[in-house]
């Protein structure tokens, strides 16, 4: 992106920028000696985290008050685990001479990409197929999906984000079994310039390249919740398109509104079509001035966007509205919550149990809760801390209680972790399989 592309902001194509060195870089760089030093990290931490442990223990059992001596070796850990802790969320490592070296960033005059262009995908993947017919694109006369989440590579700022992150991968796993999904759990940044909401676009490229055997990768944020565990994707839907993302045509066409489309979750054909969008939605993403001077683009061309650096939604619908060639293969969808705002829904969990049944994947009962503004790993969000902890958690056991009626338990209540029996044990157990196991619902959804 260009110093040109600030001044144009109502121009029809999107920013651009040419790599000093060409523009190629190497997605995967320097990843061995960092996962042993971070391995090496997690088992200080370990050993580290047991000493406090220790003492802390002798001094509240009884074993008589420490020495000053001991104070300060006390101390010491306490700072050296800190130290650690700091730098593997800094994701800095002192032995890598990358981290050593001021990195350099792109600019204003420098072309990004995601990597080498490739142009004859289709092809290729189709005469990938033709000789790998263990790995067939369809199975059971189903397309291949993969679904594609992850979080940061560090822990997050408070332990309670970590466990509402286990929670979310949980909810996922289990939608994944019940229908025949693949699923990738991603921690790593494979591009350093293509951070935070950026930061899966390297990589749904890089699972299309190589898993030619999956027909749909499916990206769904860390923070969003399966809560129709029955509803199944209608893919013949979509069978003329290659992008089906949840969002509002008129808002995204006739008020060009930042918030006509949510990147949350959204699927992409694994097509050249497909590597060739995220070519052209790339170039807003690299940190720095691009990704700040690119922000300002889109908030003078969004409706209602605030003032902040480019984010990948942002650039999409950008992109959709600039270059309308894209649209023939996008489809919109919002004849079910492929994206469901959160705070209009989790109140409603219980009237939803009352009047209505899973399977239904709209408002009566929503495929997936997205929790928007919500950032239980981090330090900061948009919501009260307390109000978005307890309604993932009302998501969660609102979720779970559809899977465990197959074992005859339910969670207390909306937020509660504990479970009750629903039904005694039987001679006849299969009986129950019969009748709850939601794989049946599932599919006869699908018929």
């Amino acid at each position: 992106m260009g110093q040109e592309g600030t001044q144009k902001r109502g121009s029809s194509t999107l920013p651009t920028s040419t790599a000093a060195n060409g523009g190629r870089r190497n997605l995967l760089r320097g990843g061995g000696n960092r996962q042993i030093h971070k391995t090496l990290n997690n088992i200080k931490i370990t050993i580290l985290c047991g000493l406090v442990t220790i003492l802390v223990l002798r001094g509240t059992i009884g074993f008589g008050s420490l020495s000053s001596d001991n104070e300060l070796e006390n101390q010491a850990i306490i700072e050296e685990t800190n130290r650690i802790l700091e730098e593997i969320r800094s994701d800095k490592d002192p032995d890598d001479p990358e981290d050593l070296q001021s990195q350099p960033t792109i600019t204003l005059n420098d072309t990004f990409t995601l990597g080498a262009k490739i142009s004859n995908w289709d092809e290729e993947r189709s005469l990938w197929l033709s000789r790998n017919q263990d790995f067939p694109n369809i199975v059971n006369g189903k397309a291949r999906i993969l679904l594609v989440t992850g979080s940061p590579p560090g822990p997050c700022d408070n332990a309670i984000g970590d466990h509402y992150l286990l929670k979310s991968i949980k909810n996922k796993i289990d939608y994944c079994r019940i229908h025949g999904i693949e699923i990738v759990y991603n921690m790593a940044h494979l591009d350093k310039e293509l951070s935070g909401y950026w930061a899966k676009l390297p990589l749904i490229r890089r699972l299309m390249l190589s898993h030619p055997e999956v027909e749909w990768i499916w990206w769904m944020d860390s923070d969003a919740l399966f809560t129709d565990m029955v509803f199944e994707l209608p893919l013949s839907k979509y069978k003329d398109h290659n992008m089906v993302i949840h969002g509002y045509p008129d808002l995204l066409f006739d008020q060009k509104s930042w918030i006509a489309l949510n990147t949350g979750s959204f699927l992409f054909r694994n097509c050249q079509w497909s590597l060739d969008l995220l070519d052209d939605w790339a170039p807003m993403g690299p940190k720095g001035p691009v990704r700040e001077e690119a922000g300002k683009i889109l908030t003078a061309n969004l409706k209602g966007r605030p003032a902040f650096e480019a984010d990948d939604q942002s650039a999409l619908i950008y992109l959709l509205i600039t270059k309308t060639e894209w649209m023939n293969k996008v489809y919109i969808e919002n004849s079910y919550f492929l994206h469901g705002y959160w705070a209009g829904l989790v109140d409603r969990y219980e009237e939803m149990m009352e009047k209505y049944h899973p399977g239904l994947g709209d408002e009566r009962w929503p495929f997936v809760t997205h929790f928007v503004g919500c950032k239980p790993c981090g330090s900061y969000g948009d919501y009260p801390v307390q109000r978005c902890l307890s309604s993932m958690e009302r998501a969660f056991n609102f979720a779970d209680n559809q899977v465990l009626k197959l074992y005859g338990f339910r969670h207390r209540g909306l937020l509660s972790p504990k479970i009750k029996r629903t039904r005694n044990e039987t001679v006849t157990p299969l009986e129950y399989v019969d009748q709850f196991d939601i794989r049946h619902s599932a599919q006869a959804t699908s018929n």
